[in-house]
């Protein structure tokens, strides 16, 4: 099978190069969107047979029985654009692309901005990962390709809402259109008041030169995250923090769960410092979702997933699988909790403990100490720990940095 993809902008009378041109006169089986069809069907032969690309696209994959197949598709095909689509459906397909301009290009043209610095993120059908992280790595000029979820408007109120605020955003609708295009450059406030026009494309670029989390220090202090009642002890204390997600090795994971996340700190840092990670972060005390929410906000985190409920109750087979997970908080039942951990975690995945409760605060009360609680679970699940760190702050008990790494055991969880 063979595909021809050609590029095609929004104008209603495209121009094609002859070479083109002719491809398409002797074609007989096309394919493309609605408004392609709309505006290239003067120069499609008389016979032509044409199939709308429509979602599901498994639909329209499955029409394609010809053996050459010409698709027009916006802009570059390879950007972000169908042809992508071509080569992860049928990989050994034969495929020869007419690019023209991508909408970024044209947007960047328009304003006249080089766009070799650009990063570029596509919003179209996904979700916001890509575009937080690179508010959060700083990037200072952003093309972002829209959809009807994801509108200027949106996107603007988003950075707002976490202190990205200078930025100002231009947005190009019916680019490539001359009758409709129309180009706007405003302010974020200004966007979120705004409606534009599908299809349109934006980039954002920072008019200070600086990002505010670039401000924040490497280890945020204790004292400027909004607390559970203001109780102190209710926090991972910062330099415990740090030293948590050096032993969570956060570099080179990719989904981290922060179970027990109360103010959230660990989860913030985390996202701060490793911007590529999904964070997934459990609490069972709903009072602690519009804190965090507050802190993620305050300190320009977008992008933590909260999950409110008991985390034993809680369903998990549609998450993602961790590498990484801490355990900030257990209810007694640490044991539980990491078996159910297990079931999910990938081979190579860690999980970190801080062990706080006071050996003889434990004997007073009667009961097991936290390390106690971890080591019975060790055991029990067939775990072999590293060797673990211990620390002192100030007048507070010695805290334990506890580790299990599953590729240094040969666990079973059966």
């Amino acid at each position: 099978m063979k595909f021809i993809v050609i590029g095609i902008s929004d104008a209603p009378e495209p121009f094609f190069p002859p070479e083109v041109l002719e491809i398409i006169k002797n074609g007989k089986v096309f394919s493309g969107g609605k408004r392609h069809h709309e505006n290239v069907s003067p120069l499609l032969p008389a016979d032509a047979e044409w199939i709308d690309i429509t979602v599901p696209l498994d639909a329209v994959f499955e029409q394609y029985t010809a053996p050459e197949i010409i698709v027009f598709a916006s802009g570059d095909p390879l950007f972000f654009g169908f042809a992508n689509t071509i080569k992860r459906k049928i990989p050994e397909a034969e495929m020869t692309v007419f690019p023209t301009f991508n909408s970024l290009q044209m947007l960047a043209h328009r304003l006249v901005m080089p766009y070799h610095d650009m990063r570029i993120v596509s919003l179209t059908g996904r979700p916001w990962p890509e575009f937080d992280r690179a508010l959060i790595e700083g990037a200072l000029k952003v093309g972002v390709l829209t959809d009807r979820e994801h509108t200027p408007s949106a996107i603007a109120q988003r950075m707002l809402d976490y202190g990205y605020k200078d930025y100002q955003m231009h947005v190009g609708e019916h680019l490539g259109n001359p009758q409709l295009e129309k180009i706007t450059t405003l302010s974020l406030e200004e966007a979120t008041k705004r409606d534009f026009a599908m299809p349109n494309c934006i980039i954002i670029n920072n008019f200070s030169l600086f990002t505010y989390h670039l401000s924040l220090p490497f280890g945020i202090p204790d004292s400027d995250f909004t607390l559970l009642d203001g109780r102190e002890k209710m926090i991972t204390k910062m330099p415990i923090r740090l030293l948590t997600l050096q032993a969570l090795e956060l570099p080179k994971r990719h989904v981290f769960w922060d179970i027990g996340f109360c103010t959230g700190s660990v989860s913030i840092e985390a996202r701060l410092h490793f911007p590529h990670l999904q964070v997934e972060a459990f609490e069972i005390r709903p009072e602690c979702e519009p804190i965090i929410q507050e802190n993620a906000r305050r300190f320009g985190a977008p992008g933590i997933n909260i999950h409110i409920g008991n985390f034993l109750e809680t369903d998990i087979s549609s998450l993602p699988r961790p590498n990484a997970v801490f355990i900030g908080g257990h209810g007694g039942r640490l044991k539980e909790i990491m078996a159910k951990v297990l079931t999910v975690l990938t081979d190579d995945g860690v999980i970190v403990f801080n062990s706080v409760t006071s050996s003889v605060v434990a004997q007073m009360t009667d009961r097991k100490s936290s390390h106690q609680l971890w080591d019975e679970a060790c055991t029990a699940l067939n775990l072999s720990q590293e060797a673990p760190l211990r620390i002192q702050l100030n007048d507070f008990n010695p805290i334990e940095i506890l580790k299990v790494h599953l590729k240094q055991k040969g666990h079973s969880i059966w």
